[in-house]
């Protein structure tokens, strides 16, 4: 849970806002005051509060409720750990039993009221919590820890259970952790304190159960320092974000380790990422049920858009979390593997490449100044293989010394199989004085099984500036979120910043537009993007055929035409679609032909468009869908005959600025194509970039009454063309 060594509880968009929606001032927005500064448009929050849980975790007096030394009852296990926790840390315990007088040789008070003073926090364990919330509220107690079988369980009675617990506290200014409905899970070792012998930066870890923690509360024993940890619970108050929150403005933390079963607020956990990386400081996630569903592709988007590092595993989240916190910044992307072996070298290198590291080839200059020391006939390209004789000698710390010093390298791994002493002794020794001496990463993969070896247990673990790991897939994956973070945090702007706050022009206009719960027309839809200044064909919506004749004058030929009506979809497989019409006749006869398949149907229309035929492009796929977790989603795919079959596509969460947006198309597989394939123009980037700012747009504010927006097919004419909507389904909730 709670957790510390400080004796803590173990416990540019602008060109789109300004062209296309002319920003300024205006009335309320879904019944939001429009001079709350701290709402964005949609009326959601642009800033998170950070809450003080500095008496949560420096408690100066806890109240134990339901506290226990009978033994054999779980309540006597927690008791016992609080009291020893609390006397280490200088916090007085005042445990509350109605019918015992002492518990452990501490005096008991039969009832909250009856406390002799003002605690920081107390701890719950019986098995009705919400009568006992209530007075502690009444007491203004700032915290309480709700461990408590009574509110096990997943079903309605469980859900209701914990609604009352919340309503208890909600509005009293008392902040509740948990409820934790399993004593196991919760884990005792919440109220355990860490190491205070370890220096640097630490970890702050945030887990929902206790047995998430486990792997990396064994860090200290590898020589790095933990201070802070949480387990959340069902968190029907304090959440994972109000911890993200606090811990990046510990000075303490060098890096946030998060275990996310499921997050409560999306907003909320995007506001406390912003304000992590606003800081700098590393956030890392291992999160559980990653499927190729949409929704976790939401959250995959959207935790890399703040600089989130998703993990897969707990040793993972271990290993990139500890090298996160300590390591300093790189001083370049290259990436030198040195072995003794060859095949460990080349292995290594090819996992290093197949994550995206940069393995620079070494220049003819730095390959002959290694062959001083190494033989002829191996590689010193890189990877740098020795053939292990060397690196048993003087020779060692010279190879290792010579790569360091090479401006196109920032980052030294160092595979060591197994132990093979006295070479091994002698190698890990000369990469820790090398790490001693320079400012660029060195790490070493120990990959013997046994892991009791000296070089490992005293030499490798007690070096503060080695990052030494067991696998070589951990090692490569953490270099390159290391290497990926130093990236992201020295380009980060705050989205939150530029975020519009205010209605444009172009809301009410579109707004009038939408009708609840149905799906709007073609014609209508392709309105609503205009008033968002989306680029949609020449048309009119005609309801005669002689009206459709006049149109296509007026469009000019070849036109396409088209059925229009809210209920219209798959066109082409209705044949409800015509293209490239070239004369007065054909248009007559389309019209006949549209108006009659519809009839016979029985699909009602508002009229046939007669539209300008455009020229060719690159068809792409805009849309709108709404997330349960974080509202409205922009996503953007390859469109075309096989974008059902290739599902070519990537998402963002607003607010999101230009960079974001071009990023988010670097994410589409496809996205060669928009450079131009087969001799084609490349297309207008710029363009389609515009169209995904003013959708975004239309999303903030928009998005409490949109269901769905598809702009399928966008046209992205060659560059310097612009773009434009062929057709536009939109669905109102």
């Amino acid at each position: 849970m709670l957790g510390s060594t400080h004796g803590t509880l173990t416990t540019d968009p602008r060109r789109a806002r300004v062209i296309a929606c002319g920003e300024h001032a205006g009335p309320a927005v879904h019944g939001r005051p429009a001079d709350a500064d701290d709402l964005d448009v949609s009326g959601r929050p642009l800033h998170a509060d950070v809450p003080d849980l500095d008496r949560l975790f420096r408690p100066r007096a806890v109240a134990v409720v339901g506290a226990s030394d009978v033994e054999g009852r779980p309540n006597a296990g927690v008791t016992r750990q609080l009291a020893s926790w609390a006397e280490r840390v200088g916090a007085r315990l005042h445990p509350v039993h109605p019918t015992r007088p002492a518990v452990f040789g501490v005096p008991c008070v039969p009832s909250v009221a009856d406390l002799p003073e003002q605690v920081d926090l107390a701890v719950v364990l019986v098995a009705d919590p919400v009568p006992v919330i209530e007075r502690l509220a009444e007491a203004k107690v700032p915290f309480v820890v709700v461990l408590a079988a009574g509110l096990a369980g997943t079903g309605a009675e469980g859900r209701a259970a914990r609604d009352r617990l919340a309503a208890a506290v909600k509005g009293t200014g008392t902040r509740l952790l948990g409820p934790h409905a399993d004593l196991n899970a919760f884990d005792l070792n919440a109220f355990a304190g860490f190491r205070d012998d370890l220096d640097g930066p630490a970890i702050a870890l945030i887990t929902r159960s206790g047995h998430e923690g486990h792997p990396v509360l064994a860090l200290p024993e590898l020589g790095v320092r933990v201070s802070h940890w949480a387990p959340t619970g069902d968190e029907v108050d304090l959440e994972s974000a109000d911890f993200l929150s606090y811990f990046a403005e510990q000075p303490e933390v060098g890096a946030i380790a998060c275990g996310v079963e499921g997050l409560k607020d999306g907003r909320a956990f995007l506001l406390a990422a912003d304000r992590a990386a606003r800081r700098g400081v590393p956030v890392v996630a291992v999160r559980a049920g990653r499927t190729e569903s949409g929704a976790d592709a939401v959250v995959d988007a959207a935790m890399r858009q703040f600089g989130v590092i998703r993990v897969d595993g707990l040793d993972e989240l271990q290993d990139t979390a500890a090298l996160l916190a300590r390591a300093r910044p790189p001083r370049a992307d290259g990436v030198v593997v040195y072995s003794g072996s060859v095949g460990t070298g080349a292995h290594t290198a090819d996992l290093a490449t197949g994550s995206g590291l940069t393995l620079p080839t070494l220049s003819a200059a730095k390959q002959t100044e290694l062959h001083q020391w190494i033989p002829g006939h191996l590689n010193v390209a890189n990877p740098v293989v020795d053939g292990g004789r060397p690196a048993g000698d003087a020779r060692g710390r010279k190879i290792i010394d010579a790569i360091l010093d090479d401006p196109s390298v920032g980052v030294l791994i160092c595979p060591v199989t197994g132990p093979f002493p006295p070479f091994s002794d002698r190698l890990v020794r000369d990469l820790v004085d090398a790490a001693e001496r320079t400012d660029k990463l060195v790490c070493v993969v120990w990959g013997s099984p046994v892991g009791t070896e000296l070089a490992y247990r005293d030499v490798l673990l007690g070096s503060s500036r080695v990052a030494t790991f067991r696998t070589v897939g951990n090692c490569v994956r953490a270099v390159r979120a290391y290497l990926a973070q130093h990236r992201f945090t020295a380009a980060y702007r705050s989205p939150f910043d530029d975020a519009p706050r205010t209605p444009s022009p172009s809301f009410r206009k579109a707004r009038a537009l939408l009708h609840p719960g149905q799906q709007l027309s073609e014609h209508a839809a392709k309105q609503l993007l205009r008033a968002y200044g989306i680029r949609v064909p020449r048309e009119q919506l005609v309801t005669s055929a002689a009206a459709a004749v006049r149109a296509a004058g007026l469009v000019g030929y070849p036109v396409v035409m088209k059925a229009s009506g809210a209920r219209v979809a798959h066109k082409t497989e209705f044949g409800l679609l015509k293209v490239g019409l070239t004369s007065a006749s054909q248009v007559r006869d389309a019209y006949r032909e549209l108006t009659d398949i519809a009839r016979y149907e029985g699909i009602a229309l508002d009229g046939v468009l007669v539209c300008q035929m455009v020229g060719r492009g690159v068809e792409m796929v805009v849309g709108v869908t709404h997330d349960a977790l974080f509202g409205p989603t922009v996503t953007v795919g390859l469109g075309g005959d096989l974008a059902e079959v290739l599902r070519d596509t990537a998402v963002r969460v607003p607010p999101f600025g230009e960079d974001e947006a071009r990023r988010l198309l670097g994410d589409l597989r496809g996205r060669a194509v928009l450079d131009g394939v087969r001799g084609r123009a490349p297309a207008d980037v710029d363009a389609l970039v515009e169209v995904i700012l003013r959708v975004q747009r239309l999303a903030l504010e928009l998005g409490p009454d949109l269901a769905e927006l598809d702009i399928d097919p966008l046209l992205v004419l060659p560059q310097g063309q612009g773009a434009v909507a062929l057709d536009a389904l939109v669905v109102c909730r």
